[in-house]
């Protein structure tokens, strides 16, 4: 028997809008969408054409979710997982992609906006400034996950570099321990932000380590927020900032030739 696909479409941080054009292109030809609804907006699946199954996942088992892909890849050429974000990020792309995998079923993955670059966006900040930090880290807390040894976040936060700290603002404590115990000092700056993108819903929360878990707490943020620590938060407002050189008039590449 000849099995439809099944694609894994990165869903973006929850504005529908978001979504990349090919994974939009797959939604308008899909014959069946399981979307992950605890995370993604159902308006994601507004392009589907007539007719075709959807279902939400939040209520679902792993091995619901995997059954539920089998039957509709062997009775559909075009089969979604509509996932949060990107799919390669904090998903069950692995492990839903197994069982498809022993049954002989084509796999597709398309990836997405994740949250951390729409807090970045909503809040108008950098990961990265010359001479500041070249490094983006993307991590979590442990919680009912437990994190790998060598990957707490008091180790990574070692490095000074940008954190972006996934699925952990319900253990805001220990992203405050964490930070303190790497050496970072009270007037750090952090940036929450809740359901990024999210239209009518997204909400900024900027403090330091100091102040930002009490802020967090006063306004109610208990869920769908990315943690951002970073020393290039707030650079918008910096009196001097050190300029990239790729576009400064006395260097030369490929393209240009010094001016000076």
């Amino acid at each position: 028997m000849t099995m439809g696909t099944v694609w894994f479409v990165g869903a973006g941080p929850g504005d529908p809008e978001l979504i990349t054009v090919k994974g939009r292109g797959l939604i308008e030809r899909a014959g069946a969408i399981l979307y992950a609804g605890s995370l993604v907006d159902e308006a994601a699946t507004r392009w589907a054409p007539p007719g075709c199954v959807i279902a939400d996942s939040k209520g679902m088992t792993l091995d619901e979710m995997s059954a539920w892909l089998l039957a509709q890849a062997a009775r559909c050429e075009t089969v979604l997982r509509l996932q949060t974000g990107d799919p390669a990020l904090y998903g069950t792309l692995i492990e839903l992609v197994q069982p498809l995998d022993v049954a002989g079923v084509p796999i597709g993955v398309v990836p997405g906006v994740s949250s951390a670059m729409a807090s970045a966006a909503a809040a108008v900040e950098s990961f990265t400034l010359p001479e500041v930090t070249q490094t983006t880290i993307f991590t979590r807390v442990a919680g009912r996950t437990p994190m790998p040894e060598g990957e707490d976040l008091a180790a990574l936060a070692a490095h000074r570099c940008t954190l972006c700290i996934f699925l952990s603002i319900t253990l805001l404590h220990r992203v405050e321990a964490g930070l303190r115990a790497a050496g970072w000092a009270e007037d750090a700056p952090v940036l929450v932000v809740h359901k990024a993108s999210w239209p009518g819903e997204e909400r900024i929360v900027r403090g330091t380590l100091a102040t930002f878990k009490q802020l967090c707490r006063q306004a109610g943020i208990v869920s769908q927020a990315m943690v951002i620590a970073s020393p290039t938060l707030g650079a918008r407002q910096w009196p001097q900032l050190t300029k990239s050189r790729l576009y400064d008039a006395a260097f030369t590449h490929r393209f240009r030739q010094a001016s000076a």
